[in-house]
């Protein structure tokens, strides 16, 4: 469900005589959501809404006390896998002036703003697994700080993390969908899917555990889709047609080589999940230093022909504890859940 709200931004700009009254483009021919646009969809006018529904995969390395939790194995880390049902909903909050940030060292910009919220279950037994409120922000190009346009993603994760993700938007004529990794690595090392690597064998669903998930609820698992999670995405994509893509990538850390933007993001964690001291008498419990993600908003046929509109994304969130670092990846495709938003 969407996030039931009226609410639009109304501030004056600079040089205005006035707040404007009527629509975006009082201020603007500029669509102030840019490509963040089909997300939410123009309607209803003022407040538009777009509700995506589908299903998924989500793996997490979660640490794991085996003398004060029995049932999850007798090792530090657990693995926990679920196939998901998930819906994301997006209520666009711009208003007719879009959200004002005042500059100190340049002119006000005003940025598109688009609500979210995210729950997802576990499809074997509709548990909830995943509660996330936030918001998408297309921010515009800036001279100080010198930055090309960019967008925001910000949200709220009830475990204690928050996560504030800059990146691009751009679009292409079909999705490009890199491989990513499960496997963990020493806390520090690049995260390339190559260095310092440490498999478990946990990851090997040949391998009888009890530190990792009961496979009968993950029926549909198989090895090649645990060690990239993001073939789940590109199956789907083999008997598509797709023509249009709307390409999102972001990411907290802007402190790699060729972030853009190159300043701004991270993470925030409560103390339970950061910790205090070092291993092995402290440390973190598991803390989320970074998170990573891309959209992707596809338009084109599907194997019938008949015309299609799909969001998928992939999303790789690290998180520290017990000396490594621990992927936690999750993936899913989405449909609006109004088919007359799709033409």
């Amino acid at each position: 469900m969407p996030i039931q709200t009226d609410f639009k931004f109304n501030q004056k700009h600079s040089g205005a005589p006035a707040v404007p009254k009527t629509t975006a483009k009082a201020i603007s021919e500029v669509d102030f959501l840019g490509l963040l646009r089909e997300l939410c969809g123009d309607e209803p006018a003022g407040n538009a809404q777009r509700t995506w529904k589908g299903p998924g995969f989500n793996m997490i390395w979660r640490p794991n006390k085996p003398d004060v939790t029995p049932g999850f194995g007798n090792q530090p880390h657990f693995l926990q896998l679920n196939m998901t049902d998930e819906t994301l909903s997006f209520t666009d909050i711009s208003g007719p002036t879009g959200i004002a940030n005042r500059g100190l060292l340049q002119k006000d910009i005003f940025l598109g703003g688009v609500a979210y919220l995210q729950t997802i279950n576990d499809s074997f037994d509709n548990t909830g697994q995943h509660f996330e409120p936030g918001v998408f922000n297309n921010v515009p190009e800036t001279e100080n700080p010198g930055e090309s346009e960019t967008v925001v993603r910000m949200g709220s994760i009830p475990h204690g993390t928050t996560i504030n993700m800059q990146g691009r938007s751009f679009t292409a004529p079909e999705p490009r969908i890199e491989p990513t990794s499960i496997v963990p690595f020493r806390i520090g090392s690049v995260d390339d899917g190559v260095t310092d690597l440490l498999p478990f064998a946990e990851q090997d669903l040949s391998t009888p555990t009890d530190s990792r998930t009961d496979l009968t609820r993950v029926a549909e698992l198989d090895q090649a889709h645990l060690d990239n999670p993001n073939l789940f995405l590109t199956d789907v994509l083999a008997d598509q047609t797709i023509t249009e893509t709307v390409v999102l990538v972001l990411s907290s850390d802007s402190t790699l080589p060729g972030s853009v933007p190159d300043v701004g993001g991270g993470t925030a964690n409560i103390a339970f999940l950061a910790g205090k001291g070092v291993p092995p008498a402290g440390g973190p419990n598991a803390n989320t230093p970074r998170v990573s993600a891309v959209f992707w908003i596809e338009r084109g046929a599907d194997k019938d022909g008949k015309p299609l509109l799909q969001l998928q994304y992939t999303q790789r969130v690290i998180l520290d504890f017990n000396g490594l670092s621990w992927p936690h990846v999750t993936v899913a495709t989405l449909r609006p859940i109004d088919p007359s938003t799709v033409a």
